[in-house]
């Protein structure tokens, strides 16, 4: 792809409302930083995607990534690791990449500490099929 190409498709997603950044996410892509997992409050309301938020599924809200991706979550710290869906955005606290469900934050064992190190590999994005 031409620079002037490239320069072309940003300027059209920008246009769209669509984030430069979920251009660029592809599988096999990892990102790292800090994780946090939804109130229980929150469990019944709709989220970003129209889905309603279970916190018994094993879901999670990215500021970026296309609703629809699937991710790798891993706790950098003991390596658990689970594998879940994008159906939200957020988190919207400054320094935090990703907000897991009830569930995928108990099967990584960070419900007593609330937050925990994580790598969120990209295995595949809406309409692909993944690892």
């Amino acid at each position: 792809m031409t620079n002037q190409h490239h320069l072309l498709l940003i300027g059209t997603a920008l246009l769209l409302g669509v984030s430069t950044s979920a251009l660029a996410a592809e599988p096999g892509q990892v990102l790292s930083g800090i994780a946090s997992y939804y109130h229980d409050s929150l469990h019944g309301r709709k989220t970003a995607s129209g889905k309603v938020y279970n916190k018994h599924a094993l879901s999670a809200a990215h500021k970026t990534l296309p609703l629809g991706t699937r991710v790798r979550v891993t706790d950098a710290n003991s390596g658990r690791s689970v594998d879940l869906e994008v159906n939200d955005r957020g988190p919207f606290i400054k320094g935090r990449i990703i907000d897991l469900s009830r569930r995928a934050a108990t099967e990584l064992g960070m419900i007593k500490k609330g937050v925990a190190n994580v790598r969120v590999e990209i295995l595949s994005l809406p309409g692909q099929r993944g690892a």
